[in-house]
């Protein structure tokens, strides 16, 4: 009888190593570019000091920071998500689902790299 393979192989870990590495920097970059625009530090504009708003510019305004801001907070938790599925590399932990012990499959790793479950997991963990 077969066992179950309990880890990836280094290849393998360097593949997804490399997939997560390339994902990290485009969401730092994202990031940054989303916080800049919160800052207004790329803006040549007057909106931010000039008293002669009206109402519903104002709100937009607000509505469009808000929102800019949500997506910066899950970019951020996204970063962060990589950076752990990189010390999960390190540590020959990645790709193991932490519910069952077993392999999350290669497919699901390459399009979500920071995932800890598997879709069975995961749907399981909803119901």
């Amino acid at each position: 009888m077969a066992t179950a393979k309990v880890r990836y192989s280094d290849e393998d870990l360097a593949e997804f190593e490399k997939i997560i590495d390339e994902k990290l920097t485009l969401a730092r970059r994202d990031y940054k570019d989303m916080m800049s625009q919160l800052d207004n530090s790329t803006s040549n504009d007057v909106a931010d000091t000039s008293p002669t708003y009206h109402a519903v510019e104002e709100g937009t305004e607000a509505q469009s920071k808000e929102d800019l801001l949500n997506m910066a907070q899950r970019q951020q938790k996204f970063i962060k998500g990589l950076e752990a599925a990189l010390i999960r590399i390190q540590n020959k932990t990645y790709g193991i689902d932490r519910i069952t012990g077993e392999l999350i499959p290669k497919e699901r790793l390459r399009a979500v790299p920071h995932a800890t479950l598997s879709v069975e997991s995961k749907n399981a963990r909803k119901h």
